[in-house]
């Protein structure tokens, strides 16, 4: 029996010295020795539950998420009640976008542990990624309950009150968090990101947002000296200025600010981990251009820009490489799987996807859209190929010193728009995109179960609620005085309802400032599936574009369906979409200059039905021209040949 004992102890007490020394190493950064450490205790004791946590860990660190995902659930498998490995799935499935998988593992931590803070904290990442914003709040709330020092919830709650746009009230949870780690990058970053809301309630705030986060952007600069650069890859890409654009400004020297100190970050990460920028390939055969996104799926950005470039481009003299970020598949995707040289997906880390593209060698990277995807962001503020390249599928400058060129449209880019942008700017013909009709069989709607009087005209106005700014808002007052009874239908989008709250209030406050009532001339229905919308187009008088934010998209599925739009020439590539796409059909009458002039345009539709009925027609006879376009990309093509071949002196030069 003691011969017996004597053995259990002695494996016990190795197995236990192999998970130290795993531990140890990954304290260090030494991550293959932790591996290994980790891997000889399981060989040692295959039912090690801890050792398979502790290797999870590991692998995740590593970047190798689904077998780190394989190890927690061994770890839950051999030991179902361990609160700790459960919050640590839950944290994984979370970065891969499985948020709802992720929240079961929270409240299986809860049950074990009722006064578990990371449960209730994460629990709050799932709830406020399922755009469950107010039960995040309550479980930030709960988790500082329980550790009124933990300056994760602090900062995640400042996140969620962001979402909510309670800008005030995130920059007390991010100044809170700042209180308790003054060097909490995240934080630090956040605080400046939260100066500009979504929705503002008068162009003064405009103003005084702008203002704030100008100051804030500035001080943020100053503040990542070089002991804290290190730390910074934490929090680039974490919380971006993406309500920046909808403001009609010249963003181009703040972006510069910020894109600058994003490169600065990234280049400092880069050289810890030892990782070296691309080599001049010797060209042959051909070129290699590498396109990044997290939309190869049926997405606006796919549909607008990228799809007709995996379409079209030539296979002979250029070989695309697909880097999908996203988590989302469709049928989109399988076409762009089938038409890549090469498509690399899955869940990594961003030290291996910035390897994973190091590695193909490419001549031209481009990036569709910068402004929503972090990963995206870090990757396009590291150098990676010779060439790197924007487009406008975030329609703005990116402020980042990495990229060489934007690509653009020569009939929507405003004259002098080279003063737009950091990246030289690069005007495709036409309205510079490839774009496919997606043909859709409307289904018809019943207007009065949308809250829709079916005796009034009705103005769709489908844009989300941050593409109207307050100082509009005059103009559907306008419209409304000239036309007589009519109805402007917005949409309630499930993921915005706080934003929709504050148009609402907005609204309400313009009409009855003007002495009327926006119940009777507003009205709110339910987001729809697109061949609801489509049948709702049809009974449309017409469609109000955004005014300083346009929607290309937008304006196109109108197109389709042959319904008349109002569209403003705004004064920035973003703001000039449906401007130019009408006045590439020649309808120059639909296009205003000013605020009256839009009004006036939208009261003739409604009060002219001749007028009204002889634009269907012209849009339906003209829209052919926008379709299926080949010139953007005999130019797209052209441009990839001279810069492939230049590449190598290209990057010598900037990079001598």
């Amino acid at each position: 029996m003691a011969s017996w004992f004597s053995r259990r102890t002695s494996r016990r007490t190795r197995d236990e010295a192999f998970l130290r020394d795993a531990l140890q190493h990954h304290a260090a950064g030494r991550l293959p020795e932790a591996e290994r450490a980790c891997r000889a205790a399981l060989a040692a004791c295959p039912g090690f539950a801890e050792a398979h946590f502790r290797l999870g860990n590991v692998l995740r660190d590593q970047g190798t998420l689904d077998a780190a995902m394989e190890s927690y659930l061994r770890a839950l498998e051999l030991q179902p009640v361990y609160a700790e490995a459960h919050v640590t799935a839950g944290n994984l499935l979370n970065d891969l976008g499985r948020a709802g998988e992720a929240g079961a593992h929270y409240l299986a931590a809860i049950a074990e542990k009722p006064g578990y803070a990371d449960a209730y904290a994460n629990l709050g990442n799932s709830l406020q990624y399922l755009d469950r914003l107010d039960e995040a709040v309550a479980c930030y709330r709960q988790a500082i309950a329980l550790d009124a020092r933990y300056v994760e919830a602090h900062h995640n709650l400042g996140n969620a009150l962001s979402a909510l746009d309670r800008c005030e009230d995130a920059g007390a949870s991010f100044r809170a968090a700042l209180a308790l780690d003054p060097s909490y990058v995240e934080s630090r970053w956040a605080l400046a990101m939260s100066q500009l809301p979504a929705v503002c309630m008068n162009h003064d705030e405009v103003i005084r947002r702008r203002a704030e986060f100008a100051r804030e952007l500035r001080a943020l600069d100053h503040w990542f000296d070089s002991s804290r650069a290190p730390l910074g890859v934490r929090a680039v890409g974490a919380n971006q200025p993406f309500y920046l654009p909808y403001q009609e400004e010249n963003n181009r020297d703040l972006l510069a600010v910020y894109g600058a100190l994003c490169v600065r970050v990234m280049a400092e990460w880069a050289r810890r981990k030892g990782m070296r920028g691309p080599a001049p390939r010797k060209r042959s055969g051909a070129a290699r251009v590498g396109v990044v996104s997290e939309y190869f799926w049926n997405h606006s950005v796919w549909n607008a820009i990228v799809r007709g470039w995996f379409d079209r481009i030539d296979p002979s003299r250029f070989m695309l490489h697909a880097f999908h970020l996203g988590a989302t598949r469709d049928q989109e995707t399988q076409f762009a799987r089938s038409h890549a040289a090469r498509f690399e997906e899955g869940a990594r880390g961003l030290q291996q996807w910035a390897q994973a593209i190091l590695d193909q060698e490419l001549d031209v990277l481009i990036y569709p859209n910068i402004g929503n995807d972090p990963i995206a962001l870090k990757l396009a503020s590291l150098r990676l190929a010779p060439v790197q390249v924007a487009s406008w599928g975030h329609p703005e400058t990116t402020g980042l010193p990495t990229l060489d060129y934007y690509l653009s449209a020569q009939d929507i880019e405003p004259p002098g728009g080279e003063a737009h942008y950091v990246e030289q700017l690069v005007r495709l013909p036409h309205l510079g995109c490839c774009y496919r009709p997606h043909p859709v069989t409307p289904v018809c709607v019943d207007a009065a179960e949308l809250g829709i009087a079916p005796d009034l005209p009705f103005l769709l106005c489908p844009g989300t609620p941050f593409k109207y700014a307050p100082q509009h808002d005059k103009v559907l007052i306008d419209i409304a005085r000239r036309a007589g009874p009519c109805l402007f239908i917005f949409f309630e989008h499930e993921s915005r309802r706080p934003l929709t709250a504050k148009l609402k209030l907005r609204l309400s406050a313009a009409f009855a400032a003007a002495g009327m009532q926006a119940q009777e001339h507003v009205v709110f229905v339910p987001w729809l599936d697109r061949a609801r919308y489509y049948g709702l187009m049809q009974r449309a008088e017409m469609l109000l574009d955004t005014i300083g934010f346009s929607g290309f998209n937008v304006a196109m599925q109108a197109v389709e369906c042959a319904l008349p739009i109002v569209a403003w020439e705004g004064r920035f590539l973003r703001g000039r979409f449906a401007s130019s796409i009408l006045l590439r059909m020649g309808l120059p009458d639909l296009v205003a200059r000013s605020a009256e002039q839009y009004a006036a345009i939208a009261a003739r539709l409604l009060q002219d039905g001749e007028f009204r009925s002889r634009v269907r027609t012209q849009i339906a006879e003209r829209r052919t021209a926008l379709f299926e376009d080949r010139a953007p990309i005999d130019a797209l093509e052209d441009f990839l040949a001279r810069k492939s071949s230049g590449a190598a002196v290209g990057y010598a030069e900037r990079n001598p």
